[in-house]
């Protein structure tokens, strides 16, 4: 992973690496360098017909034209004064699983993302909730509902960017951190297919195509995945009760050349997985269930250890685009429609038994929409890009819930269960428009600055214009700074938005200690970012970034009930503030990183989504300041890399201080769990011009130490069950390229 000067005109410091190293001798490649200036678009294009010089004419004018469109497409996208790191494909290769690697694990490695479940979201940046926004070679793409599923596909990626800090005006919505990833496209015929086993039952065998015919370019893939580790243990044992899962991912990238400086592209992708959830054992029953069980008497004929609830999770999207450069006037447009579902399946008898409610879940998002960004070179020292987006999303929430009837107390009357229907779906829409001016002052500075629109009209009907303004400096030929300002403006993800009528569920064990909900807001915030790059030496590299966001209307997310559904809720103010640090020594076979990060989160008064709230916490919330359940105090990562040949061998590590927790008796969220450390250690082959093509073996230890550790015990506001990383895991695999 390298970090990429914020500002690509300037004279650029040498790539930072602040991950994983290069599996080619650590050294930086050409193609790699993508920042979106002209003179990288010109050494892009020279590689590439350099590439195509031993192929006929028609193969070398498509590659001219796919690295000419690209470096266009890439520089509709302004990354000036923010902080930005990327990863190449040669990189992914280098970890130890490599491209089975999911996609959220290989983010990890980057300064200031912390690990979370997976019910949970995964990651998180820079200490916000979800809050990330993925692109796909340009295009925003809606969120999906899904849970655990990662439907992004680590094998398509050809280069990510990872941006954070204070965006440009064309980044809106989700803004903790913008992933920008380049796909893969054709070119000469080939492929890749291969396997990787592993502990937990595991098995993932994948496939790749590529190639082009004329004009026309495509690339497809696919995978399948199978395992007994589907989402985090319950509990710190090796392997876990009914935790398995089946996954498969498809994806494909299709482009014609209408001419050299015309490209329509067609992207698909759907991803299917179906997920057993962990089961605690031991659990005594609460609710007596006629036939099944006895609250009073501690009994149950079914065993909390042999409960089958399930989830079910799809999502599927479509893109076409046309792209057109014509001097100094270049546009991307593009429409776009995705489908993602989750329906979670309660087991109807032991939901009941162990938490008094069984409730069958389906939520499902339709959403569609059209993107255009534009960029045009007014002269040498302005650069105008403006664009604007629409999309339309259909949200539905269909639950059949079986509960017990209680009193006035609250206490369960008769044991036979009730049944409700609460249904429920939303229109909504989001536009956006926005126009900015990147303003070479001086050979050393760089001045970014604009104007956002953003308006939402679906839980709830807000807008906001905000102003960005970012700044790059290059202090000597070693030293560069970055500084921004950006207004922002997260609207609540509709998809995840829904609430049940509260009044359906009154003397009912599903009924809420607080029978209030006010609706989602929109998040409201002011950002402010700045960072210093200094190469100390040829091969040592430091950075630091700092920044702080005041916040109104603070958005968060949790798990309230059995599905493993996060739902969303606000803060009236917040803030987070946080430190970045990174140290890279690289020589010719041999690297080593260090990323350190401290940051706080806080916030005060929750003022929606009350009802998903315990009385109590709600209670002292609304006049204190309280972590985010998701707040780590300390965050860290490292890693060593040595190449000899065609051999590569890496270590790493991961270091998390523990999310937040509430002690017995103590106040929200006022303590931290214990922290952890992880060791992984790989090893990848190669073997060149075989029977079988270029053949490529890979072994990895994952948590070489078998540390248990918890990522969340069960208490916090807004926490589910208790989850434990995964112990101890090998992987073996072996792909061959053709």
């Amino acid at each position: 992973m390298k970090r990429i000067p914020s500002h690509p005109t300037l004279r650029p410091l040498p790539l930072i690496l602040t991950g994983l190293f290069l599996a080619a001798g650590g050294g930086v490649r050409a193609e790699t360098l993508i920042a979106g200036a002209a003179d990288a678009a010109s050494a892009s294009a020279s590689a590439a017909t350099a590439s195509a010089a031993s192929t006929s004419a028609p193969m070398t004018t498509v590659e001219v034209s796919a690295a000419h469109l690209r470096n266009e497409r890439i520089e509709l996208s302004p990354k000036i004064g923010t902080t930005v790191y990327s990863l190449d494909r040669h990189m992914i290769e280098a970890l130890g699983q490599g491209a089975d690697t999911p996609f959220n694990e290989m983010l990890l490695r980057l300064p200031g993302v912390d690990q979370d479940s997976k019910a949970s979201g995964g990651l998180h940046v820079r200490d916000d909730h979800a809050n990330v926004q993925y692109r796909i070679n340009g295009v925003q793409l809606p969120e999906s509902i899904t849970g655990f599923g990662q439907s992004i596909d680590t094998r398509l990626v050809d280069q990510v960017d990872f941006m954070t800090g204070a965006l440009p005006a064309q980044f809106g919505l989700r803004t903790a951190g913008i992933v920008d990833i380049q796909t893969k496209e054709g070119g000469k015929p080939g492929g890749r297919v291969g396997v990787l086993i592993g502990s937990h039952g595991h098995v993932e065998p994948g496939a790749e195509v590529f190639g082009s015919q004329g004009a026309f370019n495509y690339y497809l893939s696919g995978s399948y995945l199978q395992n007994d580790l589907g989402i985090e243990n319950s509990q710190p044992t090796s392997r876990a009760l009914h935790d398995g899962t089946h996954q498969g991912k498809t994806f494909g990238n299709l482009s014609y050349f209408v001419d050299d400086n015309t490209r329509l592209g067609l992207m698909f992708g759907s991803y299917n997985g179906r997920f057993q959830i962990p089961n605690n054992p031991n659990q005594a029953p609460a609710f007596s269930l006629t036939g099944q069980s006895d609250a009073a008497a501690g009994s149950s004929l079914l065993p909390s250890s042999r409960l089958d609830q399930q989830q079910r999770e799809q999502n599927r999207f479509a893109v076409v685009s046309l792209q057109k450069s014509l001097g100094a006037l270049s546009y991307q447009v593009s429409a776009f429609h995705q489908y993602s579902e989750l329906h979670y399946l309660p087991d109807p008898l032991g939901d009941l038994i162990y938490n008094g409610v069984a409730s069958d879940t389906l939520r499902s998002n339709s959403a569609s929409g059209l993107q255009l960004d534009m960029g045009y070179k007014l002269h040498a020292e302005h650069t105008l890009r403006g664009g604007l987006a629409y999309t339309r999303q259909r949200t539905r929430s269909d639950n059949t819930v079986r509960v017990f009837a209680t009193d006035d107390a609250g206490a369960q009357v008769g044991s036979e269960p009730l049944s409700i229907v609460d249904n429920s779906s939303r229109t909504g829409k989001l536009y956006s428009l926005y126009l900015q001016d990147e303003w070479r002052i001086g050979a050393p500075l760089t001045l970014n600055y604009g104007l956002r629109f953003d308006k939402v009209d679906a839980y709830t009907n807000e807008q906001q214009w905000s102003p960005r303004i970012n700044l790059a400096y290059q202090l000597d030929k070693d030293t560069a700074l970055h500084a921004g300002y950006s207004r922002y403006f997260t609207p609540p993800p509709q998809e995840l938005a829904a609430q049940g009528s509260i009044n359906l569920y009154a003397n009912t064990t599903n009924a809420p200690s607080i029978a209030v909900s006010d609706n989602v807001k929109a998040e409201r915030s002011h950002y402010y970012d700045i960072g210093l790059s200094h190469q100390l030496s040829a091969r040592l590299t430091l950075s630091a970034d700092a920044y702080y966001k005041k916040i109104r209307n603070l958005l968060d997310e949790g798990q309230f009930g059995q599905a493993l559904i996060l739902s969303p809720f606000n803060y009236a103010t917040g803030y987070a503030k946080g430190l970045e640090l990174s140290a890279v020594y690289s020589e010719k076979q041999w690297g080593g990183y260090l990323n350190l990060a401290t940051q706080k989160a806080q916030g005060r008064n929750i003022v929606s989504g009350q009802a998903l709230i315990d009385a109590d916490e709600l209670a002292y919330i609304r006049d204190h300041d309280v972590y985010l359940d998701h707040d780590q105090t300390f965050t860290a990562s490292a890693g060593l890399h040595y190449h000899f040949g065609t051999t590569q061998i890496n270590a790493d590590m991961l270091y998390g201080s523990g999310l937040r927790m509430t002690p017995q008796g103590g106040a929200p969220n006022s303590a931290s769990l214990p922290s952890h450390t992880t060791f992984n250690l790989g090893w990848t082959q190669g073997w060149k011009n075989t029977l079988f093509g270029n053949i490529d073996g890979r072994l990895a230890l994952m948590n070489v130490f078998d540390r248990s550790y918890l990522l969340r015990d069960g208490s916090g506001v807004g926490v589910g069950a208790p989850q434990y990383g995964a112990r101890r895991t090998i992987y073996a695999g072996i792909s061959s390229n053709f």
